[in-house]
């Protein structure tokens, strides 16, 4: 037979696999001809100084292709690769070796199958240097190298996290094709919630989108059971006092005008099923929820149920994604730096408008040096200039007609000259 008959019963493998797998072949390639043009600079190298008589420094010699080629070795016969690049606790250092999460690397410790320098470890806190020897299970661990960044357009009825006791479909079955490594989710959309979710295996990066000091930005699609009324509508903006504190959005507004039902709302709240107690501490019912927007990712050109990787550009806004806003605190506003409270003077006046620096001594109890003021620069007088005076203008007075009719006219001249 011409085909394989049983070619159409196996499942092929995705256009976005298979475009990584060539990507990944491409970037081999390429090391691999960088390494060989190295490999000939240094024998080139090595040649010249042999013909000098100078002894060959081996760290003079040391091509990329070395480099690369440690990267790619195993852990356990590459001698120089160090375990990690900063101290870290244990259970962190487990957890971004792709072992397990941080949670259970607890467990693994109290079982007693991590050991470090040989011994078997039992505080999760202790503090993994780069020099130390970390094995588990008989191998020796590493910090992963190779991140992988994944954005999944989640759909309903999957668990967002790693595994499930209750055996209950989960994202990840979603990006089996995806990776080898493993990855987890960033933050958590519950069961019944779609929409963007984010994959990797970046434990710095989770840390830091987790985290509630940065503000990530989430845009939420929300449908109702029933129109959201005006003053229920004011009541969010202003801000809503829930069990668990005061919440207030970043931005509201109805999606369609012609159905109020669909709202869409701006936080960045990371609160537990926080977009839905908001409508139902007013007395809706929230019937869909979809997350159109996380971090700046959005789901375009993400069919349902389907995933793709994020660019290097994408990679590098989410890394210095509200950076400045880890240096400056709560107290980055304040008007005054005011040391001592009793020494301070009517600090409201200097409140809500701009204030001198001997308002501000004086606030702070200290010596008032008047500036001196520079002496004042005599403005410029133009020379006046005497008008001239306006020209009248002149009345012409008409002449009476000498001649009625041009034929009197001519009549006269002929008379006078004389007809030829």
């Amino acid at each position: 037979m011409g085909q394989d008959p049983f070619k159409k019963f196996i499942n092929p493998k995705k256009n976005s696999v298979v475009k990584e797998e060539i990507r990944q072949e491409k970037k081999q390639a390429r090391k691999d001809k960088r390494a060989f043009f190295d490999q000939i600079k240094a024998d080139e190298y090595k040649a010249r100084m042999a013909k000098r008589g100078t002894p060959v420094k081996e760290k003079a010699i040391v091509a990329k292709n070395d480099i690369t080629t440690a990267k790619n070795a195993t852990p356990a016969t590459h001698k120089n690769t160090v375990t990690t690049d900063i101290a870290m606790p244990l259970n962190k250092f487990l957890a971004h070796c792709g072992i397990c999460s941080r949670r259970d690397a607890i467990t693994h410790i109290a079982d007693g199958t991590v050991k470090v320098n040989g011994e078997i470890a039992k505080e999760p806190g202790y503090k993994v240097q780069p020099s130390d020897e970390v094995i588990y299970n008989g191998k020796k661990l590493f910090i992963t190298k190779n991140l992988v960044y994944i954005l999944l357009n989640k759909p309903k009825d999957y668990i967002t996290t790693t595994d499930d006791p209750q055996g209950r479909k989960t994202v990840l079955q979603l990006i089996q094709r995806a990776t080898a490594e493993r990855v987890y989710p960033v933050g958590r959309l519950d069961r019944n919630t779609s929409g963007v979710l984010l994959l990797t295996n970046d434990g710095d990066l989770t840390q830091k989108l987790s985290h509630p000091s940065y503000e990530i930005k989430k845009i939420y699609e929300v449908k109702l059971d029933k129109q959201l009324t005006k003053s229920d509508f004011d009541k969010i903006l202003s801000g809503l006092i829930l069990e668990d504190g005061q919440i207030f959005v970043d931005s509201l507004a109805y999606a369609d005008a012609k159905d109020k039902s669909v709202i869409g709302i701006e936080i960045h709240s990371g609160r537990n099923r926080i977009v839905r107690r908001i409508f139902e501490s007013l007395g809706y019912d929230v019937k869909g929820l979809d997350r159109v927007m996380y971090a700046g990712l959005t789901k375009k050109n993400v069919e349902r149920s389907k995933w793709r990787y994020l660019s290097d550009k994408e990679i590098r806004v989410l890394k210095y994604l509200n950076e400045s806003r880890k240096k400056t605190g709560k107290n980055a506003e304040a008007i005054l730096p005011v040391t001592e409270q009793k020494n301070v003077r009517n600090p409201d006046k200097l409140k809500g408008r701009d204030y001198t620096n001997e308002e501000i001594a004086e606030a702070l109890g200290e010596k008032i040096i008047k500036e001196k003021k520079p002496a004042a620069k005599k403005k410029f007088t133009a020379p006046v200039v005497p008008e001239k005076p306006k020209r009248e203008k002149e009345i012409k007075i008409p002449k009476p007609r000498k001649f009625k009719t041009h034929s009197e006219k001519k009549k006269h001249q002929n008379n006078s000259i004389g007809k030829k």
